[in-house]
């Protein structure tokens, strides 16, 4: 795929500049730039590097003076990383996957296929699925009884879709996820001690241990419009109501889901963060990567979780939280500069019991 300059600036919405004909095979970092190949030098600090490289052509940040960098054209977005986006989805080869039925794929007669989806090898269709048209089934997926996929749907190879699971149109999904495993969810007979430690905040007083029985998973998974998520992420079913993704949200690699839980519009969640079972996520809700939130709270719209974050109770909306347990980041901020000063204040407090015993001595 070779595209000009100015195809390409007007595809991402950016001016072009200089020889807008140049034609376009790649993109590349500016030191390992190759002739035909557009480098991607969107901050002053990368600028420097181009005269490593054989690129001619370079998208730079608003602006830049690109005669002056020995380019033969530019293209300057306003927003430079919003510009790669379009430059990506331009230059993507993609998998390979083409339309049709691969031998090996098995079908159940009761399954509804839309037009022009593919399903590769040794992928399962299980009876009552309907999957919309322009959908990839990848190599060795699985896709449960009566599940439902909306239309342009991608799934890699490996990934599993359990009964009933319902998912809306342009929703991507990387090797290795699986949405619709029965939800974590167990009880004894009696009072726990667990429960008994929740009550009492550590206590696990006089309840004794138990066999744990299973709660089944009545529920399924219902994801939105254009989600897409990561390779080894999981969502469970719901335990009576299904458990819910919103329109937009994007799920790293290893994140896990818990059963009942309600992620809203637009969110964010990295690298295996965990939402335990019946919590409500709010919309445009980020959570760095290993962010844990307890069960059965509520994450107002608009939160912000850094990494490594611990939620233990509910957070208003607009808040960006820290730590373990989590608190305002400002705060966090403060506690942990704290902290570091400690060693320096122990040792000034020795000093001075030093000082006061040897007062009391002359005394």
């Amino acid at each position: 795929m070779t595209y000009s300059v100015q195809q390409i600036a007007k595809a991402v919405g950016a001016s072009a500049e200089g020889d807008i004909e140049l034609m376009v095979s790649g993109v590349a970092e500016p030191a390992s730039a190759k002739q035909g190949e557009m480098a991607l030098a969107m901050d002053p600090r990368y600028a420097s590097s181009l005269s490593e490289g054989a690129a001619e052509v370079a998208m730079l940040w608003e602006g830049a003076d690109w005669r002056a960098l020995g380019l033969k054209a530019a293209i300057l977005p306003n927003r430079p990383r919003y510009a790669l986006s379009g430059v990506t989805r331009m230059l993507d080869k993609g998998q390979g996957f083409k339309p049709g039925i691969h031998p090996t794929a098995v079908i159940d007669p009761e399954a509804v296929l839309g037009d022009d989806v593919s399903v590769g090898p040794l992928a399962v269709i299980s009876a009552g699925a309907t999957i919309g048209a322009g959908s990839v089934i990848g190599p060795l997926c699985f896709v449960g009884v009566d599940a439902t996929l909306g239309e342009a749907c991608f799934l890699r190879e490996h990934v599993s879709i359990g009964a009933r699971v319902t998912i809306g149109p342009r929703f991507i999904a990387q090797s290795g996820v699986r949405l619709g495993g029965d939800g974590f969810s167990f009880v004894t007979a009696e009072l726990s001690t667990v429960e008994k430690a929740r009550q009492t905040l550590g206590d696990q007083g006089d309840a004794a241990p138990q066999p744990w029985t299973r709660i089944h998973s009545l529920g399924a998974v219902t994801i939105g419009a254009d989600v897409e998520m990561g390779m080894g992420s999981t969502i469970d079913n719901g335990t009576i109501r299904d458990t819910r993704v919103g329109d937009g949200t994007k799920i790293d690699n290893l994140v896990h889901i818990g059963h009942n839980a309600v992620i809203g519009k637009n969110c964010l969640l990295c690298g295996q963060a965990g939402v335990g079972g019946s919590t409500r996520v709010g919309d445009n809700v980020v959570l760095g990567g290993q962010v844990g939130l307890a069960d059965n709270i509520t994450i107002g719209d608009r939160v912000i979780a850094g990494g490594g974050t611990i939620v233990l109770s509910n957070v208003p909306e607009g808040r960006t939280m820290l730590g373990y347990p989590a608190t305002q980041m400002s705060k966090q901020t403060e506690i942990y500069k704290a902290l570091r000063r400690l060693p320096k204040l122990l040792r000034d407090v020795a000093a001075l019991q030093k000082l006061v015993s040897k007062a009391d001595k002359a005394d």
